[in-house]
């Protein structure tokens, strides 16, 4: 058995100049680079799973446009499964999970945005399925929150979110303590 990196959604309308920019999502993909390159210099599995807008009304990661393309520090290289989604679960409506498995991954880390959103689903969903996670919790950006009322800062969603995923969904690691693991 192996394991596998998830890279969910980080995709150019995240950034700065993008339609839905998040806070820390500059060093969230630099840390997504370096999870990126480990596994490729292991010949170990990474999958980029991007998310296509195509509700009526959406404002971002439009199919077609350069907001929706994957961020050029983790674009995949010729041979890296690309799967689309169209929902925050990246295992809903896709062949992820048989991707996985044909590949024969046992564990996957997790890298990408939103902490609160599609982080947070498909974590929950791949534990589900039956696969070890581990969240690399500095690789992940979100934004900031308003709930009854009262703002919540981006680092706050973030935090409450791995908090909640650390049982029994996944291991939170940094990207440090990642690739301390990889050997």
């Amino acid at each position: 058995m192996t394991t596998a990196l998830l890279l969910v959604d980080i995709q150019n309308d995240y950034f700065p100049d993008g339609a839905m920019a998040l806070e820390r999502m500059d060093a969230a993909a630099a840390n997504a680079a370096r999870l990126l390159a480990a596994f490729r210099e292991r010949g170990l599995p990474a999958f980029h799973v991007r998310h296509l807008s195509v509700r009526p009304g959406a404002t971002f990661f439009i199919p077609g446009t350069r907001g929706a393309e994957i961020h050029p520090s983790v674009a995949p290289r010729a041979g890296e499964p690309l799967v689309e989604k169209n929902f925050p679960n990246g295992f809903r409506g896709t062949d992820l999970e048989q991707r996985l498995r044909a590949a024969n991954v046992d564990a996957v880390v997790i890298a990408g945005a939103m902490s609160h959103m599609c982080i947070d689903a498909t974590t929950r969903a791949a534990f589900d399925h039956g696969f070890r996670c581990t969240v690399a919790e500095d690789a992940c950006a979100t934004r900031a929150l308003e709930f009854a009322g009262r703002p919540l800062p981006a680092r706050d969603v973030h935090a409450a979110f791995m908090a909640a995923l650390a049982v029994p969904y996944a291991k939170i690691a940094s990207t440090d303590a990642c690739l301390a693991s990889l050997g």
